[in-house]
């Protein structure tokens, strides 16, 4: 199976909010205290805690405005917290659901049509994986089923390439 890799939003996008700057709107994120549950930082990709500080703005995850370049509501701890970094492993925000919607891109950030599956959380990986194969497709989604807010990206990993598999060390 092709190795994949879960991604969360870029610190530097994160990093913007955190020093004042403005969402996809050009809008101050909105502030607001976490009631538990429900609030996904998609920079750790972990859940808000209850009573902690946290950034709701406006996120597009596309390099440039065009028609597929969905913008939405997300999370982000209003306080600076360590980007995800177990790329390999399912991370902490989507055991929040039982299902999530997973999509595929292609290398022009558009939706490849009929790649959208809504999919227990289980599969994720192993969906993703199977899009990723495809060489129409550059990159895959992940969002909430309920509600289509982005959680996060997944990338195929490339494996190394070895010279001479039967070379000795």
């Amino acid at each position: 199976m092709l190795s994949i890799a879960f991604a969360a939003m870029p610190t530097s996008d994160a990093e913007t909010l955190w020093n004042g700057g403005t969402d996809a709107y050009g809008h101050q994120p909105e502030t607001m205290i976490s009631d538990g549950p429900g609030h996904p930082c998609r920079h750790c990709l972990r859940n808000i805690d209850a009573g902690e500080a946290l950034f709701v703005f406006a996120y597009r995850p596309f390099p440039e405005l065009q028609p597929y370049a969905e913008t939405g509501p997300i999370f982000l701890h209003k306080t600076p917290c360590r980007r995800y970094g177990a790329e390999e492993i399912l991370p902490p925000v989507l055991t929040t659901s039982r299902d999530f919607i997973v999509r595929g891109y292609g290398k022009n950030d558009r939706i490849v049509y009929g790649t959208g599956a809504v999919t227990p959380t289980d599969d994720i990986a192993t969906y993703a994986a199977s899009l990723l194969e495809r060489p129409d497709i550059a990159y895959v989604h992940v969002r909430s089923a309920r509600n289509n807010c982005y959680q996060c990206r997944i990338d195929k990993v490339e494996a190394p390439a070895y010279a001479d598999a039967g070379a000795s060390i």
